[in-house]
C-alpha cells in the first residue's frame, strides 16, 4: 500500500510544482554545512563523474529498499558504459515515467559524452554513483556519515575533478 501512496504523491508534487515548493518550504536545511570549493581546474581539462539520485542501477543489482519508510541509503555503481537497456529504477518517490523513456533525464551520461567529443570537458570517469534519493530519519545521518563520504573518497582517489549530482 505505501508504495501505490508514494507513487501517486510523485505524480501529484509532478503535476502540481507549486504544492511540492510548499511541502518542501517544511524541510530542514542548513546552508552553512555546505563547504564552497573553488575550482580548481579549467572543466575542458577535467574529469567529471556523473552521481544520481535518481535510483538507478543495474538490473542484476540489489533494488534500493522500497519497503523502509524512511528510505535507503547505499548507493550503487554504474559503469557508464552500460547500455540503457541494462539499467532500471528504483525509486517510488518520484513519477520516473520520463526517465524512464530517457535515461539521460537522471544519468545524462550521453550528454556528457557529448560534452567529451565537443572538448567542453576533459574526460568521463567510467564508474557513476545512484542513490536514492528519499532519505529520511536516521538514514540521513548513515548518508552524511557513511555512504556519501564513501563515494566522495572514491572519487578523490580516482582523481576525480568534479561531480555532477543529477537530483530526480
Amino acid at each position: 500500500m505505501g508504495g501505490w501512496k508514494d507513487r501517486m504523491l510523485a505524480k501529484v508534487f509532478t503535476r502540481f510544482p507549486g504544492l511540492a515548493a510548499r511541502w518542501a518550504e517544511g524541510l530542514e536545511r542548513d546552508p552553512d554545512r555546505v563547504p564552497w570549493t573553488p575550482a580548481r581546474r579549467p572543466l575542458a581539462e577535467a574529469t567529471v563523474a556523473l552521481v544520481t539520485t535518481g535510483g538507478v542501477h543495474l538490473r542484476d543489482q540489489p533494488p534500493f529498499d522500497m519497503a523502509d519508510p524512511e528510505g535507503d541509503p547505499s548507493f550503487r555503481e554504474i559503469p557508464v558504459d552500460t547500455s540503457p537497456e541494462a539499467l532500471t529504477i528504483t525509486h517510488d518517490y518520484y513519477d520516473h515515467t520520463d526517465a524512464e523513456k530517457d535515461l539521460n533525464l537522471v544519468l545524462p551520461v550521453e550528454r556528457l559524452r557529448e560534452a567529451v567529443a565537443a572538448g567542453a570537458v576533459g574526460a568521463l570517469h567510467p564508474v557513476a554513483y545512484s542513490f536514492m534519493g528519499h532519505i529520511d530519519g536516521p538514514h540521513v545521518e548513515t548518508l552524511r556519515r557513511k555512504t556519501g563520504p564513501e563515494v566522495a573518497g572514491r572519487l578523490a582517489r580516482a582523481g576525480v575533478d568534479y561531480a555532477l549530482l543529477v537530483p530526480a
